[in-house]
């Protein structure tokens, strides 16, 4: 009895109660951990772990591989951390999963959308408005892939191509029986070759040039931009480029076949274009001279409205060149077929349009008359106020040019202080004037773009252009490339950086742009144009060789469909040619499938400051394919 009561004293002793209490809630503790380990391992193990675990002996007696041990790799393989990107595009759009673009019919071969003839006819012919641009609607957009005339070739190579051109790529004769007697062109074996020769220039171009420069200087570096209209198939803006002399030359899409598309297989800057009702696409005071050699457009009539336009673009102190009719008219008028009285008072209007302009006339020798338009305005306001005629024009910015109705009356240059003084500011002798602080900007006319600016963008775009090169092997080939086009020039930087290269490009500004700078780049001695990429260009298929864009498609984001952009800028690519897009990397990766579909190849590079950078570099080349043989074209 006396051990019984000890035993009953010892367990309810408060000593002994609580090591058991501790005991009890190790144990607990212990369970619940190695409950949650076991749900755990459970839970992250392969769904048929377990069951393979189980059949493993099962499958013994049947010679079937242990495949426990793979699965066992696998698991440990897919708990591991996963260091690949997770930034990817977003579904795409249901216009980028459906959209298609089949080659179109191979009558298309030429197709100019919004230069069209058939559409033309539909416009009055007076004041020649059907030569205007005329776009399609939104029915009548082509959504297909304009292709080559079969047997397309790579243009020949600058300077060679100045003087040739593969037949297959222009494939058009009409040229060479109606100016056989005028050297403009001719057809040899696959090819066109061109002497150089022109209407008013028999000895060929260059001795036409010469005659020119004996009269006013061509070697001094004033003169760098030039302005050709009715410009044939550009021997004039041909045979400057040696003389360092870039001329923009235009005519309208079919005075005669194919005359601008020979232009551009030479590799010499040329747009279709025309003056009619619409002001042209260049900014104010733009060129050091303007020609026309036997353009047959009509100056003095309507107000002598074409001449003032020429007044427009033309930089203070600049020429106006004009040969043909009525020039040395006592000479030629039996030739031309015209009456002495009709060339006479076509002259005596011409002279006078050009007297109510302000303009000075320099000289007239043998077929060639210059004038000289003044370097400001300061005596032509002093004599409108004494004669009263061809009033200044008032409020429109004179810049603007984009479906901007001409007017008759004087474009008044910016105010100076003294008669010495340019208007606008002097410029810098080329090649100096494409790295001088343009007027306009040093001036302050073009607000929110510095001096400092301006030099930071130069440096810069050497930059990228050397990044592009190690990018693109044709670009960074001399001489592979001729013509390119800049999408979105701002201040004609892409193209600076490429001054030394043996091409030229078509700086673009884009009509929705922040800056209006192409005033700024005509001011560098570059040339360019005004655009709406919602509508298609004024040129022919396969005129660049190479196209460039940066921040394109932000900036036309909510304005137009990105397929119909990409595919105006497929018709205008020439086969094997190059495409470089800087943009954010979203807008890329949309663009990319868009190419894909376009059958480009393409890639997306990094940025010319590593892989943390948004924005993106977009590189494709187009295929080279052509339309079929005719008999093929049912198959």
């Amino acid at each position: 009895m006396a051990n019984w009561a000890a035993l009953v004293q010892n367990c309810v002793s408060k000593k002994q109660n609580k090591q058991l209490t501790r005991l009890y809630f190790l144990t607990f503790t212990t369970f619940l951990c190695t409950l949650f380990y076991l749900l755990g391992l459970w839970h992250h193990s392969p769904p048929s772990l377990a069951a393979v675990s189980a059949g493993t002996h099962l499958s013994a007696g049947r010679n079937c591989p242990d495949s426990t041990s793979k699965l066992l790799s696998n698991s440990i393989s897919n708990s591991t951390l996963d260091f690949s990107a997770t930034h990817f595009a977003p579904d795409p759009e249901e216009s980028a999963r459906g959209f298609h673009a089949p080659p179109c019919d191979p009558t298309l071969s030429e197709y100019t959308p919004c230069e069209d003839v058939q559409r033309s006819l539909l416009f009055p012919r007076e004041d020649l408005i059907y030569r205007e641009r005329h776009c399609p609607v939104e029915a009548e957009v082509l959504r297909c892939r304009i292709p080559a005339p079969f047997g397309y070739r790579v243009p020949l190579r600058w300077p060679e191509s100045r003087d040739a051109a593969w037949f297959a790529n222009v494939p058009h004769k009409e040229l060479t029986v109606e100016k056989k007697n005028q050297n403009w062109v001719r057809f040899e074996g696959d090819r066109f070759r061109f002497p150089g020769g022109g209407t008013m220039f028999p000895r060929g171009a260059g001795a036409y040039i010469d005659d020119i420069g004996k009269l006013i200087n061509l070697k001094d570096g004033s003169i760098r931009t030039a302005l050709d209209t009715g410009c044939g198939v550009a021997s004039w803006g041909a045979y400057l480029l040696s003389r360092d002399i870039l001329a923009v030359s235009f005519a309208p899409r079919d005075t005669h076949e194919a005359q601008v598309q020979f232009a551009l297989e030479r590799g010499v800057p040329a747009l279709i274009g025309v003056l009619a009702s619409i002001r042209l696409p260049y900014p104010s005071r733009a060129f050091d001279m303007a020609h026309c050699s036997r353009c047959l457009i009509p100056w003095g009539q309507r107000e002598g409205i074409y001449l003032t336009e020429v007044d427009r673009v033309l930089r203070p102190g600049g020429y106006w060149i004009l040969s043909g009719p009525p020039i040395n008219w006592q000479s030629h008028w039996k030739g031309w077929e015209r009456t002495r009285e009709s060339l006479k008072e076509e002259q005596d209007t011409i002279e006078k349009v050009a007297k109510s302009l302000c303009w000075k006339k320099l000289v007239q020798k043998g077929d060639l008359a210059i004038w000289q338009k003044p370097t400001n305005h300061i005596h032509c306001k002093i004599t409108r106020k004494v004669f009263k005629n061809r009033p200044f024009c008032m409020a429109k910015d004179p810049d603007t040019a984009w479906y901007t109705k001409m007017e008759t009356c004087l474009t008044p240059l910016p105010e100076v202080n003294d008669v010495s003084e340019v208007s606008g500011g002097k410029l810098s002798n080329w090649p100096e004037r494409l790295t001088a602080v343009p007027p306009r900007i040093s001036s302050g006319s073009l607000k929110g773009i510095t001096a400092d600016m301006f030099k930071e963008n130069t440096e810069l775009w050497k930059k990228r252009v050397a990044y592009y090169k190690s990018l693109d092997y044709q670009l960074a080939e001399r001489g592979r490339y001729r013509n390119l086009l800049d999408m979105n020039a701002f201040l004609g930087g892409f193209a600076a950086a490429l001054i030394d290269d043996p091409v030229w490009v078509m700086n673009t500004v884009p009509v929705e742009a922040e800056f209006n700078t192409l005033g700024v780049i005509y001011e560098r001695g570059l040339i360019g144009t005004y655009q709406n990429w919602c509508e298609a260009m004024s040129t022919y298929p396969r005129t660049y060789d190479f196209i460039h864009g940066d921040s394109v498609f932000s900036l036309y984001q909510n304005r137009c469909k990105m397929e119909e952009v990409l595919l105006e800028m497929d018709r205008i690519l020439r086969p094997q040619g190059s495409v470089i897009l800087r943009d954010d990397v979203d807008v890329l990766l949309k663009v990319k499938k868009f190419a894909d579909a376009m059958q480009w190849d393409s890639r997306i590079a990094d940025h010319e400051k590593g892989p943390h950078q948004r924005e993106k570099i977009f590189f494709a080349v187009k295929q080279y394919w052509t339309a079929p043989l005719p008999e093929q074209k049912s198959t």
